[in-house]
């Protein structure tokens, strides 16, 4: 059976994903499905750079907007949204491209990767939830680097959910988030181009600090506010860069201004680990962005090769 074609852009936070996507969306004649873990919640949109209506240009966008704020999310979710998405666009005879930077989810729509259930024990993850209010967070991302250091170097260790988690995951089961992982299938699911994008470093930086700063003036911390006031705590979406930071701040626990150099800080170390996951994970073609050539021959030197590997024409 001829594999369905699809076209993934990945590449770190601020790097030109969106914007890429929509031109090359409109040459192949395509619909984006969004690979960001958290653009899925309503009413996270400033943090997140949530891509607008007119930033759309009449480009169908899917997986935005689809939960609240309180409701958790997982990959296993995604893979099975974004699967059943990618046959229905091209059942229609359009191009399904993948646009977002959350690597693990991106990947296993990829590789069409199995979750099963896995069981839980809420008493042990009730003491690890004891031991990150007493302890800080810093503790059970102790125990995890012990346990299972490939995941450690992939989760954020303020991210104490998803660290609690994977803990409970090797608890259970006895095997790690990463051995079950190796487990998963090799070859991809799909005739699949995958574009990845970088830039030089330093401008790289440059640009998430320029972009903190233009979120702040949009409002970001009325949006968090917002949140804040609705007594969202113990949730996924307020684990996302640019909530949580702002969260300290509006509990009192840190300045303003030491809380949005923060957002900055940990912006920047997302972007990095973005690009040591993506090398090391997927197969893919590295685009550099930024230089001194136009946005528009990128996008001529971007679409020419995706069409030689996908065996497909572009509009002019």
């Amino acid at each position: 059976m001829e594999k369905e074609k699809l076209l993934v852009i990945i590449g770190p936070t601020a790097v030109g994903k969106t914007r890429l996507s929509v031109e090359l969306a409109h040459r192949f004649n395509g619909e984006i499905i969004s690979g960001d873990s958290m653009q899925i919640y309503k009413g996270l949109d400033i943090g997140t750079a949530k891509i607008t209506s007119e930033e759309m240009m009449g480009i169908p966008h899917h997986l935005i907007d689809i939960k609240n704020p309180g409701e958790s999310f997982n990959a296993a979710e995604f893979q099975s949204l974004a699967s059943s998405l990618i046959a229905d666009i091209a059942g229609r005879g359009k191009l399904p491209i993948i646009a977002g930077g959350t690597g693990l989810y991106i990947q296993s729509v990829l590789y069409g990767y199995q979750f099963p259930e896995t069981p839980s024990d809420e008493k042990y993850r009730c003491s690890l939830e004891q031991k990150a209010e007493k302890e800080g967070p810093e503790a059970v991302y102790e125990l995890l680097k012990e346990i299972d250091p490939a995941s450690a170097g992939r989760i954020p260790y303020q991210n104490t959910r998803r660290i609690i988690r994977a803990l409970e995951i090797y608890h259970c089961t006895g095997k790690t988030m990463s051995e079950q992982m190796e487990d998963q299938p090799r070859e991809l699911k799909y005739d699949a181009s995958i574009i990845g994008l970088d830039m030089d470093r330093d401008m790289l930086y440059q640009r998430i600090n320029d972009r903190v700063d233009m979120m702040m003036d949009l409002g970001l911390l009325d949006e968090v506010s917002a949140l804040y006031q609705a007594d969202l705590r113990d949730c996924q979406s307020i684990q996302a860069i640019g909530y949580k930071e702002l969260y300290a701040y509006l509990d009192g626990k840190s300045s303003f201004e030491d809380a949005v150099e923060s957002l900055k800080q940990n912006s920047r170390r997302y972007a990095k680990r973005q690009l040591t996951w993506f090398r090391n994970k997927l197969d893919v073609t590295w685009f550099e962005m930024g230089t001194p050539v136009s946005f528009e021959k990128k996008v001529e030197e971007i679409s020419a090769f995706i069409a030689g590997k996908l065996k497909i024409k572009a509009n002019r």
